[in-house]
């Protein structure tokens, strides 16, 4: 089992699609390196429909993708370069927590009404403990600065516009990227096709199975696919795993309630290279994506069909991007939000939107389907007669605790400017390590503590979720609102960047 089948076929192209030839091409190339045998490496065939259209419109990351490109052996600079991409330090949250009645214009908000989640590095040490201090300070009643953007390095680097690539590589900063999805799948094909990669145009007519293995696909065009493993990257519509094996779809879409987007691409802003935050901004029935790349903005609204039309949604984005220089062209989605109970079964691994989905609030869908491609080669390689058990219940647990922390925005959200907002807040079935969670912070429990007792089910760790409860104003309403910035954590945070500036 130290090697991958001989032949492996992959459903579907897109993002997923090409990742997972990526992956397991180099996979297999390093499998037969460290066994120091003649090469053997596993055939592996995309197939591609030329009528099938991909979703591609997901167009940030997690730092979890910068692993994806070292295992590659690809440099930063060349595929960035390639895909039009820029870095990422955060996300900026406005306008989640507005108390107003009626605000329509984006000047009506303040300052106030947002929060930067950042992502955190060794640079962030002097000051995490600080910020985690204050911030329990503040849920007793004493008036403390809880604004994460004062002691995080992420927050002062975007404000400062000071990229990553400047700073020390000792520093081991963390950070992310946004790219155009389509240039980043047309750079991932042409090295999969480089890595020996077959490229198959055809749309499969009907999938032929035995005691729940897949034996063969039908093309069009009455060809016949064989192979020994099948991976599913075949998008929403789950081809493999959904129809032919009728796998069980577990849906969240009693707690996350947005079904749908519409994306509009507008010009590049003035300075891209330095916005380096993804801007997620509230509106009526959703929210606003903002992404800044090199050739273009990135601008979508991730949004309720109960709750709104596409056309509705569509003119309500328009007016949010208030540029008469946008292209008219928008591009609607429909999204299925859950995630299958058996993602790998018998000779069929689904990957991708096929897997399942939860939605771009926190740019996770590539990092899930990382995960998933590096935990297959794990189990597959393992002696363990339970390993798709394992693998099964590891990629549920990453799926249920992501579901969670995107959970936590739409309920803590305080606005009442619209029915979406409320029913976010008073219809949501809320998952039960997120209500355990709230009841701790609520109640002025130990919240580290808390923390500690659900640990295994967390996805995101200790800082986020106190960016999160307090970026979103969880607090008693007897505190004093205003709150004096904490300088010494600013000037502390400031000093940890200019000091870790690349030695020229």
């Amino acid at each position: 089992m130290n090697k991958l089948p001989q032949e492996i076929v992959i459903v579907g192209g897109g993002t997923a699609g090409w990742m997972t030839a990526c992956y397991l091409a180099k996979a297999a190339e390093l499998m037969e390196l460290k066994r120091n045998v003649p090469a053997c490496a596993p055939k592996i065939t995309l197939l591609e429909s030329s009528v099938v259209s991909t979703v591609g419109v997901g167009e940030g990351s997690t730092p979890y993708l910068r692993l994806f490109f070292e295992f590659l052996g690809v440099n930063e600079f060349e595929w960035m370069h390639r895909c039009n991409a820029t870095y990422k330090m955060g996300i900026n949250f406005e306008q989640w927590t507005t108390t107003a009645q009626t605000k329509t214009k984006r000047s009506s908000f303040t300052d106030t009404d947002c929060y930067f989640h950042p992502f955190f590095s060794s640079l962030d040490i002097p000051t995490a403990d600080m910020y985690f201090s204050a911030v329990n300070k503040h849920r007793k009643g004493a008036a403390h600065d809880t604004n994460p953007s004062h002691y995080f390095t992420a927050a002062h680097m975007v404000e400062k516009g000071i990229p990553p690539d400047v700073i020390c590589p000792s520093a081991n900063i963390d950070y992310a990227y946004h790219f155009d999805a389509g240039l980043l799948g047309d750079f991932l094909k042409d090295y999969a096709l480089n890595k020996g990669v077959c490229h198959q145009i055809g749309t499969v007519a009907s999938v032929q199975t035995h005691n729940r293995n897949i034996t063969a696909l039908k093309l069009d065009d009455n060809n016949t696919l064989s192979a020994d493993f099948f991976i599913d990257c075949s998008g929403f519509r789950g081809l493999l795993g959904k129809q032919a094996l009728s796998r069980t779809f577990t849906s969240y879409a009693d707690t996350l309630f947005n079904d749908a987007a519409v994306a509009i691409a507008s010009h590049a802003t003035l300075s891209p290279e330095t916005e380096l935050q993804t801007r997620s901004i509230a509106l009526s029935n959703g929210w606003q994506w903002h992404i800044p790349l090199i050739n273009r903005t990135g601008n979508g609204y991730v949004y309720s069909s109960h709750f709104c039309t596409a056309a509705q949604a569509e003119e309500e984005l328009r007016l949010a991007v208030e540029s008469s220089n946008t292209p008219k062209q928008a591009r609607h989605i429909k999204m299925t939000v859950g995630r299958l109970d058996e993602h790998w079964k018998g000779n069929c691994l689904c990957i991708g939107l096929s897997q399942g989905f939860i939605e771009p609030l926190e740019a996770t869908a590539l990092m899930l389907v990382q995960y998933a491609l590096h935990l297959f080669i794990d189990c597959w390689q393992s002696d363990s007669p339970r390993k798709m058990e394992s693998y099964n219940a590891e990629m549920n647990r990453m799926f249920d605790g992501i579901r969670d922390y995107i959970a936590a925005h739409y309920y803590l959200n305080t606005r009442n400017d619209s029915p979406y907002w409320l029913a976010c807040r008073e219809e949501m079935k809320v998952p039960d390590t997120l209500s355990y969670l709230i009841n701790a912070w609520d109640k002025g429990e130990n919240f580290e503590q808390a923390l500690d007792e659900v640990d295994n089910k967390l996805v995101y760790l200790r800082p986020s979720w106190y960016c999160i409860f307090a970026g979103m104003k969880r607090f008693s309403n007897d505190l004093v609102p205003h709150q004096q910035p904490n300088t010494l954590a600013i000037r502390t945070a400031q000093q940890s960047v200019e000091n870790a500036f690349r030695k020229k």
